[in-house]
């Protein structure tokens, strides 16, 4: 098969699953997104704090009134296959994929955390802090992403958008966990593309760029090293660092215009 554009209508009916959608970008992803959406479509807010979700969901019922919007409080570090499916099959409320009126099955795996920020690479020997981190990071958004796609088997267009970092592609002191788990789980994403090559499946790997959220914050506070802290400040100080509603516009338009192929990385900063 020839290679499809990559650029995606949102003005449809569509089911749309965002992680992590309780602050940061994730709300706001989910928000400005949803807004788009035709009557009918169906959106899934995951993440740990439930008074979060509700603010999202309550905003996203503010501006398109006429969707559906089902939160659920889940810890994806530990979610086993069993609960995502659960998840997922009552949010269809009974249906099956294939009864559904969606024309768009859409998918951000946003969620992330840091890590432990104050400890250098040689000092990281404790196995159960790295099975943690990427349980959360990165398993369980791979069984999370299969999950959704043989559910939405049937649909006739889905989009993943995994939410990375430059930190997948340079190394940054203090933030090990991090880079590490980025590079693999936007790796994953790669080979995906790769397979699903042709079909009706695009993947995106966003890097949202440097955004003021409680993530930049942490690590600003919290980094053994003195570069990081001093090149988060000055983000802050000369008013540089990002909003969630400027990197989720330019995320708006890249999908919607589809200047990218399937499995690129793609950052804030790209023209």
């Amino acid at each position: 098969m020839g290679s499809l554009s990559t650029a995606v209508d949102l003005e449809q009916v569509a089911y749309f699953l965002v992680t992590g959608a309780s602050r940061g970008i994730g709300a706001t992803m989910a928000i400005e997104t949803a807004r788009k959406f035709k009557p009918g479509s169906v959106v899934v807010l995951l993440a740990r704090s439930a008074s979060g979700l509700e603010s999202t969901r309550s905003t996203i019922q503010s501006v398109n009134p006429h969707i559906t919007v089902i939160t659920s409080s889940v810890d994806l570090a530990s979610a086993s296959k069993e609960l995502l499916n659960e998840i997922l099959d009552k949010s269809l409320a009974g249906r099956t994929a294939t009864e559904s009126p969606f024309r768009l099955a859409f998918i951000i795996h946003n969620v992330g955390t840091i890590g432990n920020v104050t400890r250098k690479a040689i000092d990281l020997d404790e196995r159960t802090s790295w099975e943690e981190y990427f349980g959360t990071n990165v398993f369980n958004v791979a069984v999370l992403n299969s999950c959704f796609l043989r559910k939405f088997e049937s649909a006739p267009r889905k989009l993943v958008v995994n939410i990375t970092s430059k930190a997948c592609l340079s190394p940054f002191p203090s933030m090990t966990y991090y880079c590490a788990g980025k590079a693999a789980r936007e790796m994953y994403f790669r080979v995906l593309a790769d397979e699903e090559a042709g079909t009706n499946l695009t993947v995106l790997n966003y890097s949202p760029g440097p955004v003021d959220t409680e993530m930049t914050v942490e690590i600003q506070g919290q980094s053994h090293s003195a570069g990081i802290r001093e090149y988060f400040q000055g983000l802050r100080d000369t008013t540089t660092i990002l909003t969630t509603e400027q990197t989720t516009a330019k995320f708006l338009h890249v999908i919607q215009t589809g200047t990218y192929k399937s499995g690129d990385h793609v950052d804030y900063y790209d023209e």
